[in-house]
């Protein structure tokens, strides 16, 4: 049986170039980077190319870029670390009703230590409210937090705008880029963007690396004491080999960004064209063309996610129904409750996310198991069967 993989929000296999790249560096080049010896001599030079490309990626200065542990990480810092250190001037925070659960735990963090949140409305399709977040603002705002692309339903929000807006009130920015590296373009200094937090495995990096970058004169507290990793900004020696992995993965992924999504909404579109087509009574969720070139989620009226889940699984085709960090929760997604969607068909929804790996005719091998499993368990369903014998009573 064929296995496939539709789960790259979730994350992504490291490749084989991204491999090469950081062999050396477990067994070989194995000096710490802190080390003034020429063995962590290496090791630093190696970590400080990483942050280079890193750094190339955003068109940011590599001083500007601090390696993490994760994308959670990073936003924890940017967030929490802001609020603490802006105290004097406020206590108010800005962010939207669709964030990853980085950013909405932490706040709601924040609110218990006496910190005041606006949480933004999103409209249908997850585009937050430009105009609500401009009354938002407040003379003790001191952050607003719009991440740049939605993990659930790859809604692509307008960042630059949003940059504009926090830059006219002196507003401090920060956006979750963690799904957005690769296809989205970034120029920091342009889009006024202040902290932009990503995660190397959800661009072909490994598990457990991530990235800030914190423009030059913005300073979040250190929320990590110990060492002087990082320049006395995040203690905790380096994890050398993740981080040459992030920095070969991130310049691969934003070499020709536009030729990666032309080939991947591709394939996206096979998937939602036939899904719509082929199967009734579903919908798109998210922006129809305002979305990130890999995200296909779709809500399934009568049947729950994770039994789609579980039948596609029996098929050997991974996929999810929404942030894998949410995955053990029975709630509905609160990304497509605040999209307007009502409990049970939020319940139903399914996201299938691409990388350039796969192909057309994965998806055409997705969309014909999904209808043979969408039609068996609308079969076991009693609320499905009530549907049809009142859609065959009303046209009596």
């Amino acid at each position: 049986m064929e296995r496939i993989y539709m789960d790259n929000a979730a994350t992504t296999r490291v490749t084989e170039p991204v491999m090469a790249a950081m062999q050396p560096y477990f067994c070989e080049v194995f000096g710490n980077p802190m080390s003034i010896h020429g063995f962590g001599r290496e090791a630093r030079k190696a970590v400080e190319n990483a942050r280079r490309q890193v750094a190339d990626a955003l068109k940011a200065d590599p001083s500007e870029i601090y390696f993490t542990g994760c994308g959670t990480e990073s936003d924890n810092w940017a967030v929490r670390g802001t609020a603490y250190a802006q105290i004097r001037k406020g206590k108010h925070l800005i962010t939207s009703a669709i964030e990853h659960h980085a950013i909405i735990h932490t706040c709601a963090q924040l609110e218990k230590e006496g910190f005041e949140v606006t949480y933004l409305p999103v409209d249908e399709f997850g585009v937050v409210d430009l105009v609500a977040l401009e009354k938002a603002i407040r003379p003790d705002t001191t952050l607003i937090s719009i991440m740049s692309a939605n993990n659930e339903v790859g809604t692509i929000q307008p960042i630059e705008e949003i940059g504009r807006i926090a830059k006219a009130h002196n507003v401090l920015f920060h956006t979750d880029a963690v799904q957005a590296i690769g296809s989205v373009e970034f120029d920091v200094k342009k889009m006024n963007i202040d902290m932009l937090s990503m995660s190397g495995h959800k661009f072909h990096a490994p598990k457990g690396v991530g990235a800030l970058y914190i423009r030059k004169g913005v300073r979040p507290q250190r929320l990590i004491h110990g060492g002087e990793q990082e320049r006395g900004q995040r203690a905790g020696t380096e994890n050398v080999a993740s981080i040459i992995g992030l920095g070969k993965a991130i310049e691969i992924a934003t070499a020709n960004i536009p030729r990666h999504n032309a080939e991947v909404s591709a394939v996206r579109d096979r998937l939602i064209d036939r899904i719509l087509r082929e199967i009734p009574y579903t919908r798109l969720n998210g922006h129809r063309t305002q979305r990130l070139p890999g995200n296909c989620n779709i809500s399934f009226e009568f049947i729950e996610g994770e039994s789609m889940l579980l039948g596609l699984d029996l098929k050997g085709i991974a996929a999810s129904t929404g942030s894998a960090c949410a995955s053990g929760s029975l709630d509905p997604s609160h990304v497509l409750l605040a999209m307007g969607l009502p409990h049970e068909i939020a319940h139903g929804s399914l996201r299938l996310s691409l990388c350039e790996e796969n192909t057309l005719e994965q998806a055409d091998k997705v969309v014909d198991a999904l209808i043979e499993v969408v039609n068996r368990l609308r079969s076991l369903s009693p609320l499905y069967d009530d549907f049809i014998a009142a859609q065959k009573a009303n046209k009596a």
